[in-house]
């Protein structure tokens, strides 16, 4: 607002100036004209006034004809040396014409260099934002990004002002989520790296005690073998699902969306977790319908819903069942997803889906990542998960917005 108010005050002054400088002019000229017009008279009737006492006789119409007549003598004027064209015979006229002539050039002159000034400023004022915008640049390509652009001129460089100010924001956005991503994959690496010091521990133990220790029974060493087996398993399942975490943090995987039912998407999870609950002889009950889809890339949310039901059942008490509860309204489609067993306290609710966090000694095989992956995967997809725990029975509730 406050450029363009400037611009309007430049093309004000502008305008005010080339009418002052027309009307200027124009009123020396009038002013010209009516001097040598009241020469001219002055002159015709002192002439009148010679030929009236020369010539009593003639009449008034005579005079005016003669005044009027445009023929003259040619041997009269050029007695006198005067040209008609260029010159009056009234040398008075002369001069004023001259003067007025002087005037009217001089007048010219300065409005010239005025105009000229003016001009010089404007370019100057030009040169000057088009200086700035070339050291806002520069000052991009080191990547400065802490700069404004202000105080520009509303006309064709507020078009480049703007979009150098809206890549200035880009950039360093780009940057600051460039600086998060790489401190997100540090964390992560940190914590894959962390995390498996204790089973390259094991293994190590293991290997040595079955190099160190050939008279070791059979019994023993296929013992040893499973245990390593076993450590290995959980070492490639805890890389895989770290590297998803990870990648779904720093935005690396691109989610396919579709429209899928609610029932199709938990009956998929089910069926990842069917050995699980033999194991524990568990059933897991589906109760509610839903007429709307829930847009989302199936493959992930599975992935999550697998998670959710997992802890639940390795969370359930043996021989009891894990009830899914399915709802809908007009914001929104909700999972419930219910287990009997252990009540959470008010800290282990609070750090449920923080990665590596164990709420219950009792599960070793627990690697303390599937709460929070399947967290990052229902933001993904404009989701929302939140946990109650009260009276033996814990739920997780799961609302996909539409």
């Amino acid at each position: 607002m406050k450029n363009n108010l400037k611009l309007k005050k430049y093309y004000f002054v502008a305008l005010f100036m080339s009418f002052f400088l027309s009307l200027t002019l124009v009123f020396l000229i009038f002013l010209e004209n009516q001097k040598i017009n009241k020469n001219y008279n002055l002159a015709f009737v002192s002439i009148i006034n010679k030929v009236k006492e020369k010539y009593p006789n003639i009449s008034d119409n005579e005079i005016i004809g003669i005044l009027n007549s445009s023929n003259y003598n040619d041997e009269f004027i050029k007695k006198y040396s005067i040209d008609v064209t260029n010159e009056s015979i009234i040398l008075q006229n002369n001069f004023l014409t001259k003067y007025f002539n002087y005037l009217n050039f001089t007048f010219i002159f300065i409005s010239l260099l005025i105009i000229i000034y003016l001009f010089r400023l404007y370019y100057q004022k030009r040169a000057k934002e088009l200086d700035e915008i070339t050291y806002y640049l520069q000052e991009l390509n080191n990547q400065n990004y802490t700069l404004k652009l202000e105080s520009m001129s509303e006309d064709e460089l507020s078009k480049l002002r703007n979009e150098i100010y809206k890549t200035t924001i880009m950039l360093k956005e780009n940057a600051l989520n460039s600086k998060k991503d790489k401190l997100e994959l540090k964390k992560s690496l940190e914590d894959i790296s962390h995390q498996l010091k204790t089973p390259l521990t094991s293994i190590m133990i293991m290997v040595d005690n079955l190099l160190d220790q050939p008279s070791l029974t059979e019994a023993k060493k296929i013992e040893y073998l499973r245990s390593i087996k076993r450590e290995i398993t959980n070492m490639k399942f805890l890389i895989i699902n770290l590297l998803k975490l990870s990648k779904l943090e720093v935005n690396m995987i691109t989610f396919q969306r579709k429209n899928y039912s609610p029932h199709l998407l938990v009956n998929e999870s089910i069926k990842n977790v069917l050995a699980l609950c033999d194991l524990k002889s568990i059933k897991i009950k589906v109760f509610g319908k839903c007429q709307n889809k829930i847009f989302c890339d199936k493959q992930w949310q599975v992935e999550a819903l697998t998670n959710i039901l997992k802890n639940a059942v390795e969370h359930s008490l043996n021989n009891h069942q894990v009830l899914v509860k399915l709802e809908e309204n007009n914001l929104y489609t909700e999972i419930r997803i219910i287990n009997y067993g252990k009540i959470l306290s008010k800290e282990e609710k609070q750090h449920l889906f923080t990665r590596f966090y164990h709420y219950d000694s009792s599960l070793k095989e627990s690697m303390g990542i599937g709460l929070s992956l399947a967290k990052a995967i229902i933001l993904k997809d404009n989701g929302k998960i939140e946990v109650h725990s009260l009276k033996n029975e814990t739920t997780f509730i799961i609302r996909y917005f539409y």
